[in-house]
């Protein structure tokens, strides 16, 4: 593993081309008008595997859209190392918050990355990130390094809930069958704390919708007297938590993960700056769940967040109207031991129960997945461990983090498995909005690092 830096020394200047490349491709999955590109980003994955040097390559079809593999298999006895990614990317709305088109990749130097980093949709989240592993692994088999066996699996539906996966991996577990399972699609604490991601939380997503009369109306002529949906979904939403920013659905704790006093003063050893978190963000003050501090209100909490809300006139200029309808999208992260389906139906209950007789509501489940939790004794966690300490020279700190990969707790129950979540991103890095980036310091500190995984995870096991 020695050359691996003088391997990227050299072709620095074609990994960030090649993924350059890449990002100027709008795979955007919740939008079927960009349909062709996500096929034409699968198609670029599987390229890219191929110029690698992976083997058995190809595009697997599945009820959506399709999954990228290939692999590279030295020796049928030795373990088996699964890379999951995703290929598709967020919607970049709203446009006009963009300092440079999201699908034409600029480099810039920003505070926290003085090397300069990739401005696009999908830099960090997540083609950067699994881009890390398919230069790795090149450098390993180009070198004669491999010290595994390893499999490719590049998704595009992610960002839309992986909703054909299930199906897919249980039709094809003999292919993907593993021994752990990586991902990099999380981040890390800072370039100078390196961090490994222990915890995800889970998700439900809806979408409500409220109906009033049966056409929109007359703001002078029925105001005061008809329903008005918007009014009536706002105070519908600032009903869903109480004064303490507790959730008010009734149940929704109920199996919410207990974390000991211990275990919690553990966690806030990690570092965490909160005047810098707030400045950050330009915010006055932080806000959340009375009694948990900021760290543990997006780590181990629970949350419920109206993610978009819309109806009536957005035109330009003043259109007197009381809309018919009003819609939201609501998103709920979730601990261990929260089912998501259960929660869907708690949260379509209890808000179908707080409307008034005036509307009718309609609550429409979108996607969602379950928690996860990744033991730091495990193998895998120890061979990520100790290529981040080789690397960064100094030892990863374990974090619990609020984002949720659906797939993850799907992968244990069909591979038996675990999943080390290896991610190279900082939360400063806008996934899911306007203007992310990723740092080419990051990128390239991944490629270096994921071969060291190679290496100690085959000695330990």
């Amino acid at each position: 593993m020695k050359d691996i830096n003088n391997y990227i020394s050299t072709n620095k200047d074609r990994f960030i081309n090649e993924l350059i490349d890449l990002l100027k491709i709008p795979s955007i999955s919740a939008d079927k008008a960009y349909a062709k590109d996500v096929l034409k980003a699968a198609k670029a994955v599987k390229k890219s595997l191929d110029d690698a040097g992976c083997e058995n390559t190809e595009i697997c079809e599945t009820k959506g859209y399709p999954v990228v593999y290939g692999d590279k298999i030295i020796d049928p006895n030795l373990p088996t190392v699964l890379v999951y990614g995703h290929y598709d990317v967020q919607p970049p709305d709203p446009i006009d918050l963009w300092d440079s088109p999201p699908f034409e990749p600029v480099i810039k130097k920003t505070e926290l990355h003085p090397d300069g980093a990739i401005f696009a949709r999908g830099a960090c989240d997540d083609k950067g990130q699994f881009f890390m592993h398919v230069k790795a692994v090149e450098f390993m088999i180009k070198n004669d390094t491999l010290p595994c066996n390893v499999k490719f699996m590049i998704e595009g539906e992610e960002e839309v809930g992986s909703d054909s996966l299930e199906d897919f991996l249980k039709e094809n577990s003999e292919k993907f069958k593993n021994d752990i399972i990586l991902i990099s699609d999380t981040g890390m604490i800072s370039n100078d704390t390196p961090s490994i991601t222990t915890g995800l939380r889970g998700l439900s997503y809806v979408e409500v919708e409220v109906t009033g009369a049966n056409r929109d109306l007359h703001s002078g002529i029925y105001g005061g007297a008809a329903p008005n949906p918007i009014n009536v979904l706002a105070k519908m939403i600032a009903q869903l938590h109480d004064e303490d920013n507790h959730i008010t659905i009734p149940g929704f704790y109920d199996k919410v993960e207990v974390i000991s006093d211990d275990e919690r003063a553990e966690m806030a050893k990690a570092p965490f700056d909160l005047e810098a978190y707030k400045k950050s963000l330009d915010i006055g003050d932080v806000h959340g769940e009375k009694g948990y501090s900021t760290p543990e209100r997006f780590g181990i909490r629970p949350t419920l967040d109206v993610n978009g809300i819309w109806g009536g006139y957005m035109g330009e200029g003043a259109k007197t109207v009381i809309a018919s309808k009003a819609y939201a999208k609501i998103s709920m992260r979730l601990v261990p031991d929260q089912d998501w389906h259960e929660i869907t139906d708690l949260f379509t209950k209890h808000f179908e129960s707080i409307a008034p007789k005036s509307v009718k509501v309609k609550v429409t489940p979108h996607h969602g997945g379950q928690a996860y939790v990744t033991p730091i004794d495990s193998i895998g966690y120890q061979a990520a461990s100790k290529a981040m300490e080789t690397t960064f020279g100094k030892t990863p700190v374990p974090q619990r983090t609020g984002g949720s990969i659906p797939i993850v707790a799907l992968f244990e129950s069909v591979f038996d498995s675990k999943t080390i979540l290896l991610g190279f991103g900082l939360d400063s890095d806008a996934i899911h909005s306007p203007n992310e980036h990723f740092g080419v310091w990051n990128f390239l500190k991944g490629i270096e690092t994921i071969p060291y995984f190679y290496k100690y995870f085959n000695e330990i096991y």
